[in-house]
């Protein structure tokens, strides 16, 4: 009896984290198809309009480019140095080490705010470089560097390092054996922290915010349009766009982190 009542308890815990967690993205699905520019029930009508509105947009567009872009190129150069300091940290011994994996995990508790002013300090004052999409990608390659190191040291983590030894007898160097085997066993955790990379660059606001030039990233230029009450719907509807591919892709990753580790 005391069993399953633990089990209820904890079910029903579960279940109202998660309405707490996706009842806004429910919502906000919700809201893009109102036939109305007021979010608010109850609703007028059902319409596209919004969606039709959005795809007319040039600057929302242009914006959306640029994340794309930024995601992209940023998400790839966090992939390569993540797993670079992965093999460091797992098949090295080397002084300082704990002290390298202190500081890589820093940006993932340091807050995004004071990430973002201490980059805008060393672009602006330090550098004297001009903001662009390319100071907004380094910082993106900042936060992105550690959650790539935990997803492809968790893989590298399951090796034997007999296998490594293995093809170095075989004729393989160090490296040879890390491109040849290590890094296609490990294809997976790699796609998967490449994934969940560009998904945080995508989403990334407030270090963003401090950082970019006149090409707006879509997070930054989707909060400048909340002050116009007539462009709020068509934010609306593309931040359900957003939210729906965001999980998507989480979800993706996951499956593919998992299948790695099933290996």
């Amino acid at each position: 009896m005391e069993l399953r009542n633990r089990f209820s308890l904890g079910s029903l815990y579960y279940w109202l984290v998660a309405l707490f967690l996706y009842l806004p993205i429910l919502l906000l699905i919700v809201f893009s198809f109102n036939d109305s520019t007021n979010l608010r029930f109850p609703l007028t009508g059902f319409t596209l309009r919004w969606y039709q509105e959005l795809f007319g947009a040039g600057e929302l567009l242009k914006s959306l480019w640029n994340s794309i872009w930024v995601g992209l190129w940023s998400s790839l150069a966090a992939t390569v140095l993540g797993t670079m300091a992965a093999i460091a940290i797992n098949r090295f011994e080397f002084p300082g080490k704990n002290i390298f994996i202190g500081i890589s995990a820093l940006p993932l508790v340091i807050p995004s705010v004071v990430i973002g002013v201490a980059l805008l300090i060393l672009y602006r004052q330090v550098f004297d470089v001009e903001l662009s999409l390319l100071t907004v990608g380094l910082g993106h390659v900042v936060i992105n560097i550690p959650i790539v190191l935990l997803i492809v040291s968790s893989r590298l983590a399951g090796f034997p390092a007999n296998m490594e030894e293995a093809a170095m007898d075989l004729g393989a160097s160090f490296w040879g054996a890390q491109l040849q085997v290590i890094l296609p066993m490990s294809l997976p955790a790699l796609v998967a922290a490449f994934l969940t990379a560009f998904t945080t660059s995508f989403d990334e606001y407030a270090m963003s915010v401090f950082v970019v030039g006149t090409n707006a990233t879509l997070p930054v230029y989707m909060y400048s349009q909340l002050r116009f009450p007539r462009r709020i719907p068509i934010v609306v509807a593309l931040g359900a766009l957003i939210m729906v591919g965001s999980v998507v892709m989480i979800f993706v990753s996951e499956r593919l982190r998992r299948a790695g580790e099933a290996k």
